[in-house]
């Protein structure tokens, strides 16, 4: 499973970068705090939503400390997604959020 540090997505995302990251948490724990621009499809219906869902896109899956996206990045390779692993999740992320 390919994964990324929290501090490399942030730092990427400083320079402008377009990523596409998808939080795969719960409602309310979004609403507590994300990062901006990120896609919210809870990991409970992600095999649903997943038709929402680009194969030549790129994505960065984020939860709260890393073991919920590491099962959505898992599960999305499995379907063909090009997918990375956030590791430490929003644990570990220190830049901007709303």
């Amino acid at each position: 499973m390919k994964a990324v540090t929290a501090k490399e997505v942030q730092e990427r995302l400083e320079k402008g970068e377009n990523l596409h990251l998808i939080d795969v948490r719960e409602v309310d724990e979004v609403e507590a705090g994300h990062i901006p621009g990120i896609l919210h499809i809870p990991l409970g219906l992600l095999e649903f939503r997943m038709n929402e869902l680009s194969k030549e896109t790129p994505y960065i899956m984020v939860c709260r400390s890393g073991g919920r996206s590491g099962r959505a990045t898992e599960f999305l390779q499995s379907q063909g997604f090009d997918v990375t692993n956030m590791s430490g999740g929003m644990l570990a992320w220190e830049g901007e959020v709303e």
